[in-house]
């Protein structure tokens, strides 16, 4: 990632195919996730899985300050140089990363890449893949198109367009450890249950183009609460279901995430492209949060008597 960003800023991007491979670049450096979160995930009990990796999934709380920070940047010194300015924080991270960063003597020893991807047998890692497309999928999608979405809607100007995004994206990176906690308090099941009703609630009501920017502005941020609390309380689950897979099952998880984000922010722009307007994106989106819902309600008697039984599982489920 820190070589990218230094050869985007030293060589600059003068074609879109370039800005391409900068995205693919970012995409492979954001694997970190499905390395973070076991690391955290193997050094607490399963009674605070849901509280550790809701914290440290707080990370993407960076898609804030990017949202924050990048346009004014690029106004003072122009788009190349502010992947340059990217490149600092990032050195810095590295050095603390490799300073204190350490695994749980818990952690198991490496097995074959044909081991791993046995869990794609298992229905529930794909159960698990379609409830995180919807939470995160819907967090990175909102977070990547609502500048574009209040500049084009409702005319503010894109340095204003990038404050709302980013109280949104705030709203939804600031919620992920309490939708953990919450989950670890009452069961992920639960949580996520009220989690999909409230989201496709807010995407409904916002996708008849509310009449004022602010109003716009408090319907995504209810929605953005809700998805970062979805994020958490998935990740309750997940270790408690995959412990011993947890690595891949990070790894196959959050790229149903990414899928899901690219499916709302490419939908969006087709959407407006093709009709108009924003409204079918958000509503088929609406949708997929109610089948997320419908699927959790068809799996929960299965895994709260199997393995989040009382008798076996240490934590809520």
């Amino acid at each position: 990632m820190i070589a990218a960003l230094t050869l985007a800023w030293y060589l600059g991007l003068h074609s879109y195919s370039q800005l391409l491979l900068l995205g693919l670049a970012l995409g492979v450096a954001g694997a970190s996730f499905a390395v973070a979160l076991p690391l955290a995930s193997r050094w607490y009990p399963p009674a605070y899985q849901g509280t550790a990796l809701g914290i440290a999934g707080a990370g993407n709380s960076g898609t804030v300050l990017a949202a924050l920070f990048a346009p004014g940047l690029a106004a003072a010194f122009g788009w190349n140089n502010v992947f340059g300015l990217a490149v600092i924080p990032l050195i810095a991270t590295l050095i603390v990363y490799a300073a204190l960063a350490k695994d749980s003597p818990e952690c198991p020893p490496p097995k074959p890449i044909s081991d791993y991807m046995k869990v794609l047998r298992d229905k529930d890692a794909w159960w698990f893949m379609l409830f995180y497309s919807v939470t995160f999928g819907g967090f990175v999608g909102l977070a990547s198109s609502l500048t574009i979405y209040f500049n084009d809607q409702y005319g503010l100007p894109p340095v204003r367009a990038g404050y709302f995004t980013a109280a949104c994206v705030f709203a939804g990176s600031l919620m992920r450890p309490f939708g953990g906690l919450m989950a670890d308090r009452v069961g992920g099941i639960r949580s996520l249950w009220w989690i999909y009703l409230f989201v496709s609630a807010c995407l409904l009501i916002v996708s008849f183009g509310l009449p004022q920017a602010w109003m716009a502005l408090a319907g995504f941020v209810l929605a953005m609460l809700m998805l970062g609390m979805g994020n958490g309380a998935v990740f309750q689950l997940v270790p408690q279901r995959f412990r011993k897979e947890i690595g891949v099952m990070t790894g196959l998880v959050g790229m149903a995430g990414g899928i899901g984000g690219f499916y709302l922010a490419s939908s969006l722009g087709y959407s407006k492209q093709i009709t108009g307007s924003y409204q079918p994106g958000f509503l088929i989106f609406a949708a997929l949060a109610l089948i997320a819902l419908i699927g959790l309600s068809t799996v929960k008697t299965r895994w709260r008597t199997t393995w989040g039984a009382a008798h076996i599982a240490m934590a809520k489920v």
